[in-house]
């Protein structure tokens, strides 16, 4: 069970804003009286403190002290919680205490450890290694290598200028000439390319920009939170979202000196990657995720496991040799994963083996272990790791002697395999509790779930694309299909341990909405009419088969034409994928080949309106993406609506899907919407800590096609699942749903009525006559 605070002032509903310049705080606030009307009770706002100036995300943070100033400051942070509070409403902020902005010009604490070294009180803010390299701080900046720049250095104001960029000097060194400047400085200016193999500090995944703080050091915590604190204990923060707690020394350890520093007044979820059966740690004083297990399981449930099998077998026909590993997603995952092991994360490793030689080397009865065996013992065991990382308790689990096995396979000799024995050991904290046992434990988690990011999310989801609605944060590419006994399991599990836990479909992070996720998860109803659609565009010729099975189906799932918004998302994924072109090794011609392919074909062909048969499924698009709303809206847990969303949204990777918030026109979506969200508000005990959770089920021939479950025996909610099957087989027959005792009324149209109990079956097709959805409370008296 969690030990969550507060589960008794759970969020009913919260809302998701995307702040930035264009979009600030009072902005925010005009729009306040349009959310509170929607019916959510909390404004999630992206991080709201100091960050490089012009950003349009905010995860950059730059300083903890200050409310981001380009957003309107502190007060203008206050007075939108007093216009929330007035409406009903509470604030819930993204708080990220990962990384800060690798930017000295911005940074203060950075700037004052790059003036002073290691004797800096700012030095214990960041993982730095003032042992690696010449035992200076390698700052990976240039545009080019440092004698094709030298001649652009400026020295002035006790700074060194390059481009716009500013690098404080170390005092009495101002006078020096230059290269002696250069060389007396803590820091070492150098080419952005040395950041893949010599970076001394840890960064965030791969983004040299961004660089890790230590908040499990007490003064860094204090002072990296004391701002968020305070907000929290004046009121005008109500709820907390925990960004990449994976990236942390010790996710628990934080999150409990969170809870003591806020006094248990937030509701607090994680961003945290569930993999497959994984459970988040019971230990953590969290209300649970931010909700990419509830999205996996949402659009899993309204996927067909047949369909989608076919899909995979027209994909390997029609790739061919383009294809990853012959298109078999779990070749396509362990090759990604040795490729960003030994390249992307080259300092990662690097620095992993480091820490390594120097624990063997201290400890006589580990001596003799060379360097390369290591480093192959570090990566071999890595690609191993089956979820994001191993924690404080449960590593035998996730470093399991299978995986030991399989690493020393890599050796030739056995005795050079006994690394494997060391790295393992070291890994789950067998071999000593020094403060370097401790820094290589944590550094290993926290490579391992910078690895499992870059080469799942950003690398294999992009290569292996025979259903792209499957290949989203926390998805399973090799399984995209979840059967309905599941969903309900994981809808029990989480109404009974972790009734506060988050639940989504569309995110700032996520790669295609869930309107745009819908259409191409209907294909996997019918994989012969997308094998039709291909071929009426096979005269647009394509740079490879690849680029154009993944360009059609994101151009099919968006619905219309649009080249300025569907070709930088082509552009992307061919960069993740990593194939023919990569964000730094790219090929130009081959990028130039693919940006005109996606501006002939997908962005100007209507792909949807192609055909008859693809028109067709316009109808079972939309019955899917109500489905899957409204089974988020009311299932256990705190649905969370992404901006614009209450109405149709079809947004791509972003930055597409970061636009800033704008209100728009109501249609059916917006009122189912409303009348959920209204029902959670009026009926919390329903659904809050404390509610139920009962999968209620049809019977007759198109049973399996009736996904339905009742809440706290309030509320009924039916959807129609794979509406096109349902469609091909003759339609809803005899199938009947027995709802629980008592009078039903229907919220959706306001007029219907229905009556419970075994003794009354209704009709699925009575239930679902006017719209593929129902949304049933109970009536009283």
């Amino acid at each position: 069970m969690t030990s969550s605070p507060a589960l008794s002032a759970l969020p009913t509903a919260t809302y998701r804003l995307q702040l930035q310049p264009e979009f600030p705080f009072a902005a925010a606030e005009r729009a306040v009286p349009y959310l509170a009307g929607l019916g959510v009770s909390h404004l999630h706002l992206s991080p709201v403190l100091e960050a490089v100036p012009g950003s349009a995300h905010g995860y950059d943070v730059t300083d903890h002290r200050s409310v981001r100033a380009e957003l309107g400051g502190e007060d203008g942070l206050r007075a939108l919680a007093a216009t929330a509070r007035a409406h009903g409403l509470g604030l819930v902020v993204d708080l990220v205490p990962n990384h800060m902005a690798a930017s000295p010009r911005h940074n203060h604490a950075l700037r004052a450890v790059l003036r002073d070294g290691p004797d800096s009180p700012y030095a214990r803010w960041f993982d730095i290694d003032w042992r690696a390299g010449d035992g200076r701080l390698l700052l990976p900046v240039l545009p080019a290598r440092l004698p094709e720049v030298r001649d652009r250095l400026r020295v002035s104001g006790g700074a060194l200028h390059l481009d716009g960029q500013e690098f404080p000097l170390r005092p009495g060194t101002e006078g020096l000439p230059l290269d002696e400047l250069l060389d007396a400085q803590w820091y070492r200016l150098g080419w952005w390319r040395l950041a893949r193999t010599e970076l001394g500090y840890r960064r965030f995944f791969t983004v040299s920009e961004l660089i890790g703080v230590r908040v499990e050091d007490p003064e860094v915590f204090a002072a990296s939170h004391g701002k968020i604190v305070e907000l929290v204990r004046d009121g005008v923060i109500e709820g907390l979202r925990i960004d990449h707690p994976d990236g942390l020394a010790d996710p628990q350890g934080y999150l409990e000196d969170l809870a003591a520093a806020t006094g248990g007044r937030c509701w607090t979820v994680v961003e945290k990657i569930l993999t497959g059966p994984e459970a988040l740690p019971t230990a953590w004083p969290v209300a649970g995720t931010t909700g990419y297990d509830a999205l996996r399981h949402l659009d899993g449930v309204f996927t067909d496991p047949e369909g989608a099998a076919e899909l995979a077998d027209v994909y390997r026909e029609f790739v061919g040799k383009a294809a990853d590993r012959g298109g078999r997603w779990e070749a396509t995952e362990r090759r990604a994963a040795y490729e960003v092991v030994g390249h992307d994360l080259a300092a990662e490793t690097a620095a992993l083996t480091r820490m390594a030689e120097r624990i063997c080397a201290a400890d006589p009865t580990l001596r003799d272990h060379a360097p390369w065996a290591l480093r192959t013992a570090i990566g071999e065991l890595l690609v191993r790791v089956p979820v994001y990382r191993p924690y404080r308790t449960g590593g035998e689990q996730v470093l399991t002697p299978e995986a030991a096995r399989g690493a020393k396979a890599a050796f030739a000799v056995p005795e050079e395999a006994t690394a494997v024995d060391v790295v393992r050991d070291l890994a789950l904290g067998a071999l000593g509790d020094g403060p370097e046992h401790r820094a290589f434990r944590a550094r290993f988690a926290q490579t391992s779930s910078a690895l499992r990011a870059k080469s799942v999310e950003d690398r294999a989801f992009y290569r292996y694309t025979p259903l792209l609605s499957a290949n989203e944060v926390g998805g399973d590419a090799g399984r995209p299909a979840v059967p309905a006994e599941e969903f309900h399991a994981y809808c029990l599990r989480i109404a009974r341990d972790w009734p506060g836990t988050g639940t989504v479909l569309s995110t700032h992070d996520t790669k295609r909405s869930s309107d745009v996720r819908a259409a191409i998860a209907v294909l996997s109803q019918c994989p012969e009419v997308w094998a039709e659609l291909l071929g009426e565009v096979a005269g647009v010729p394509a740079p490879d088969a690849h680029v154009a099975w993944t360009a059609w189906q994101t151009a099919f799932g968006f619905g219309s034409p649009d080249a300025d918004r569907l070709t930088p998302a082509i552009l992307k994924s061919v960069r993740e994928a990593g194939l023919r072109t990569s964000w730094t090794e790219p090929d130009a011609e081959y990028e130039r080949a693919v940006a005109e392919f996606a501006a002939a074909g997908p962005g100007r062909i209507p792909l949807r309106g192609a055909s008859e048969a693809a028109f067709a499924l316009e109808p079972h698009i939309r019955a899917h993406a109500l489905g899957v709303l409204l089974a988020q809206l009311t299932m256990p847990g705190v649905p969370e609506l992404y901006q614009n969303t209450e109405r149709e949204y079809r947004a791509l990777v972003d930055p597409d899907n970061r636009a800033p918030f704008a209100v728009g026109a109501d249609d059916d979506r917006t009122a189912l919407v409303r009348a959920a969200l209204r029902l959670r508000r009026e009926r919390p005990e329903a659904f809050g800590a404390g509610g139920t959770y009962e999968p209620l089920r049809a019977e007759g021939p198109a049973a399996a096609h009736c996904l339905a479950f009742a809440r706290s025996g309030e509320v009924v909610t039916a959807v129609t699942r794979l509406p096109l099957r349902l469609a091909r087989s003759g339609g809803w027959q005899d199938t009947e749903l027995v709802l629980p005792d008592g009078r039903w009324e229907d919220l959706l149209d306001g007029v219907r009525e229905f009556t419970g109990g075994p003794a009354s079956e209704t009709k699925a097709a009575e239930l679902f006559a006017e719209r593929p959805v129902a949304l049933l409370a109970r009536i009283h008296g």
